[in-house]
């Protein structure tokens, strides 16, 4: 269990205990307390832990806050806790201060489990899909794909660590409306290298430089032979040539950002064997299709009323939104993307994942409120899809913001940025803000090998430990268990601030895993590389009291040990020298 959730437990038990005694007593009167807090205080000059019991019971007491606090702390015993005082403060919150035996815990449980540290069984028995990327196959991955791709692989180790089952899936949308503009934009400038501009380009056609470099490795490997044929076979041909080649560069540039699927999944297959027909059947016997126009159209804007109704929207609340139905067989008999999305979501539940992660763009966040009603339409439960939408992210040299690649002339793309920056650097700043907000990604600071680049500060933190324990080393000095008597001697305030940040970490992994969040981590292990600085820069290592040494060389190894665990989890190198 997290040391601090253990500290939290104990506490509200010894409350809780000292209530009833004063309840027993009669110095309160009878009554049930409300339920209480404690927490860990902003200002740890008002304790390293804190309870509102007092002020939480106001009511049910019909007492002032401050006589329940005196109550309840002439009857506290701190017997069995991992705090060894308490002081009242205020209009009657009661503080409490840690033991040593909390800071020698901590350090005991990093070195009984480096590698293990931080993991829980929060998760225990939930299997998770985390689908994140899925670019389109039709052109070569950008920068929000970076983004997305730090993200999902990220979380996905998150989810992990705190005791879920996490799969990573890559969705490629090797079928439909796209893939027909694809083989449009393919079949024009192949044709454009033998008759010239008298084949227009189609006005929604794919216009990057990539779809000219396609077509003419064609027509170099094959010539004219496709000239001659019809657009059907001639679309084809191009398409099945030009869609793997683009399929193995994503593989390629993914595997470059160290993200390693555990599925690549096609849409073609949902199409061959009939899930997304089977899908539209199923709504249409329920009752939630009709046709119109020569179109089959789904019933969303009813769905989502009855849903938006049980969760207690008011009608006006849901009339704003102004829902509109969705289409999802065309005139021309075609399935629509939407058609395809919602089986291939109904999939992944078939599968047995219980919880669904999609990691999308922001422009996409009118989809998920009808995605989440189709999932509740097909029989499972639309809020087990889970949606992070990710705002944009702008790159930015020399404060100004960059839109071509300087090597190339073109749009930035993934495979650009990851020539000019290295892989641990980007997976790291990706992290650094939060999805929901807009990212400048500075490539000034991302290649610097200084403190500036976050990555850099966290494993130079890492080496400088690694460089303390090999000249100690050099002089026969090794680390030894301590007892605890030793440990008990790391009391100044660096030390102290610095254990009590190493004991949040499990906590930290659960709360980022809760909110699909791993910045959280990236934050936390930066903090936990300036907390260290600091403690090294105020208390020497060597040459202090042989016990004292000891112990301070165990904190050492502790901080080295969860920051090598963060990296390791990231797939972030964590050197010893730099």
């Amino acid at each position: 269990m997290d040391i601090y959730a253990k500290a939290t437990e104990q506490l509200k038990a010894a409350v809780t205990e000292a209530v009833k005694k004063a309840v027993a007593d009669g110095a309160l009167p009878e009554a049930e307390l409300p339920e209480f807090i404690i927490e860990i205080p902003a200002d740890n000059s008002h304790g390293d832990f804190a309870t509102n019991a007092a002020m939480a019971g106001a009511r049910a007491f019909r007492m002032p806050p401050f006589k329940i606090a005196q109550a309840i702390t002439e009857r506290l015993s701190l017997e069995g806790t991992l705090c060894e005082r308490f002081e009242t403060a205020g209009p009657g919150f009661i503080n409490f201060f840690l033991s040593p035996d909390f800071y020698s815990e901590v350090i005991g449980d990093i070195l009984g489990d480096p590698e293990g540290y931080g993991s829980s069984d929060y998760g225990r028995g939930e299997q998770v899909m985390v689908e994140f990327v899925s670019a389109n196959p039709t052109g070569p991955m950008h920068m929000g794909n970076a983004r997305g791709g730090a993200l999902g692989d990220c979380l996905a180790a998150v989810l992990d660590k705190a005791g879920y089952s996490a799969y990573r899936e890559f969705y490629v949308n090797d079928a439909g409306n796209q893939i027909e503009k694809f083989g449009c934009s393919l079949e024009a400038r192949y044709l454009q290298i033998y008759k010239g501009d008298e084949i227009v380009f189609p006005e929604d056609g794919y216009q990057g430089a990539d779809i000219t470099e396609l077509a003419r490795e064609y027509a170099d490997l094959y010539g004219d032979s496709l000239v001659e044929a019809d657009s059907e076979t001639r679309k084809k041909a191009l398409v099945d040539y030009a869609l793997p080649k683009n399929i193995e560069k994503m593989q390629r540039d993914m595997a470059t950002y160290k993200i390693t699927y555990d599925k690549w999944f096609f849409e073609s297959e949902l199409h061959k064997s009939g899930a997304v027909k089977a899908v539209v059947d199923t709504l249409t016997e329920k009752g939630l299709t009709y046709e119109q126009d020569g179109a089959v159209w789904y019933k969303n804007r009813e769905v989502l009323t009855k849903k938006l109704l049980a969760e207690g929207k008011t009608q006006k609340y849901i009339d704003n939104l102004e829902l509109k139905d969705d289409v999802l067989i065309r005139q021309n008999g075609n399935p629509t993307y939407f058609a395809a999305d919602i089986a291939y979501h109904k999939n992944k539940f078939d599968r047995g994942f219980t919880t669904l992660i999609d990691i999308w763009g922001a422009d996409h966040h009118g989809h998920v409120m009808r995605m989440k009603g189709a999932m509740d339409a097909v029989g499972y439960d639309g809020d087990r899809l889970n949606v992070v939408l990710m705002q944009l992210v702008k790159l930015v040299k020399d404060g100004e913001v960059v839109k071509m690649s300087k090597r190339t002339g073109k749009a930035i793309q993934l495979r650009d940025l990851l020539e000019e920056v290295p892989v641990d650097s980007a997976r790291f700043l990706f992290n650094t803000r939060e999805a929901n907000t807009q990212m400048d990604f500075d490539l000034d600071m991302a290649v610097a090998q200084d403190n500036q680049n976050p990555v850099y500060y966290v494993q130079y933190a890492h080496a400088r430990i690694c460089s303390i324990f090999k000249a100690l080393a050099a002089d026969g000095i090794t680390l030894r268990e301590c007892t605890a008597e030793e440990l008990a001697l790391l009391a100044s305030p660096e030390e102290r601030e610095l254990i009590r940040h190493l004991a949040l970490y499990t906590g930290e992994i659960v709360s980022a895993a809760r909110d699909y969040d791993p910045t959280k981590i990236t934050r936390y292990v930066t903090k936990l590389a300036t907390l260290f600085h600091k403690f090294y820069n105020a208390c020497r290592v060597k040459g202090e009291d042989e016990g004292l040494m000891q112990a301070r060389l165990a904190l050492c190894s502790c901080v080295r040990a969860v920051i090598r665990n963060v990296l390791t989890m990231f797939n972030i190198n964590c050197p010893e020298t730099m």
